[in-house]
């Protein structure tokens, strides 16, 4: 049996049903296919910065209107700091919400406007011609569609049977994440430790992190960085039991529960992204930032830029890592580059410190992904003028490549 489309979306996460949904809004006939039925979870911690609650506001998807935050609170080497999100942005609150509801009220949302959904089976046997691909199976069915949009996540099984390649020798992240009981799950405030100790006391490249949801828990997790040369030797799942074991009182923590662990790649060190008729996006894509995990925001947005480009019958090959590379190439590059210098143990312990000492505004908007391209003020500058120089500095760096 054969089922035509015009556009086939392949993941059914926040960037798959987000495309799925644009997708359909712009008249194509869509179909919406992931191997897991709906509800299901994924690690992930949840957090909704401004970046991310604005693309899901342009959709008209309401988000757990019960709970919003006003930034971050970083903590670490003997002193913490409030970050409020910035006033900048077109979007200046943030929330969390649990990936198992997230992303089922994505896939109801492009269902209602029009997608075909197929869960519950994956997508396997592409038959490409060329680098255009021109069927692939669901189970008993054969799909044609004119365009596919990959989105299936970090691991990308189906994206590595079409080429795609992830680079472990850029920095990519390990993370393990949990829910815990607390009576504070109301806080307006998502908090980062970013001094993450093991239990011999040695401080780990990356943070731990609790974000309320507003529904009587919280999402508790921690994350470290690494590289093929440098691994990250630390166990996440011990690693999270020992963090919430630091927090439980003053949290008032219940035990954790739903412990997930996953490695994801970052910054965009993957290469063959695209082909003629297709395009990969979102996690699959290491559309993550590598200073503080966050993908979900990302994904959103290349769910909408890879749909304003469907229908216009250009070979996507070079299009869509080069549309990448123009949006998120530069700003990338140096965070993948400050990320890179975390992995060395010894960085972390001297830098911390001065660093948790500065302006918490330029922290706050890093780390929340929020500075845009219509931003002129100091810090935004900077932050170009540091991501050309990288850029140019580490131009034979994989971002978003192409060896077809």
């Amino acid at each position: 049996m054969v089922e035509h489309y015009d556009v086939a979306v392949i993941g059914a996460g926040p960037s798959g049903a987000a495309a799925a949904l644009h997708s359909v809004r712009r008249g194509f006939e869509t179909v919406l296919i992931d191997s897991a039925e709906f509800p299901r979870d994924k690690t992930c911690g949840d957090g909704l910065t401004p970046r991310g609650l604005h693309q899901l506001n342009q959709l008209g998807v309401e988000v757990n209107s019960s709970y919003r935050n006003k930034g971050l609170k970083l903590h670490g080497f003997g002193t913490s700091a409030t970050a409020p999100w910035p006033s900048t942005y077109p979007c200046v609150e943030g929330t969390a919400l649990q990936r198992h509801r997230l992303d089922a009220l994505l896939v109801d949302a492009s269902v209602a406007a029009g997608a075909h959904l197929l869960t519950g089976e994956p997508a396997t046997d592409p038959r490409l011609e060329g680098n255009r691909l021109v069927e692939f199976r669901v189970g008993e069915k054969k799909i044609r569609a004119k365009e596919v949009i990959v989105a299936d996540g970090v691991r990308s099984t189906f994206g590595q049977k079409l080429g795609r390649i992830w680079h472990k020798g850029e920095v990519f992240g390990i993370a393990a994440r949990s829910y815990c009981e607390s009576p504070f799950s109301d806080e307006p405030w998502m908090h980062s430790h970013v001094e993450l100790r093991d239990e011999e006391g040695v401080v780990q490249p990356g943070y731990g992190w609790i974000f309320p949801i507003g529904d009587g828990s919280v999402n508790l997790g921690c994350g470290a960085l690494s590289t093929n040369k440098r691994p990250a030797k630390v166990n996440t799942k011990k690693l999270l039991s020992q963090y919430a074991s630091q927090q439980r009182a003053e949290w008032q923590l219940g035990d954790e529960k739903f412990i997930t662990s996953a490695a994801l790649p970052m910054g965009g060190a993957v290469s063959n992204v695209a082909g003629a008729n297709w395009m990969i996006i979102g996690d699959a894509a290491a559309c993550v930032n590598p200073l503080n995990g966050e993908g979900i925001d990302y994904g959103l947005e290349t769910a909408a830029l890879a749909t304003e480009i469907l229908g216009t019958n250009k070979d996507l090959t070079l299009v869509w890592p080069d549309l990448l590379r123009q949006h998120y190439g530069e700003a990338f590059m140096l965070a993948r580059t400050l990320a890179r210098v975390l992995t060395y143990p010894q960085f972390l312990p001297l830098a911390g410190p001065i660093g948790l000492r500065g302006p918490m505004h330029v922290a706050a908007r890093l780390m929340g992904n929020l500075i845009t391209d219509e931003d002129r003020d100091f810090t935004a500058r900077l932050w170009r003028t540091a991501g050309t120089a990288v850029s140019t500095a580490r131009a034979g760096s994989p971002l978003w490549d192409s060896t077809f």
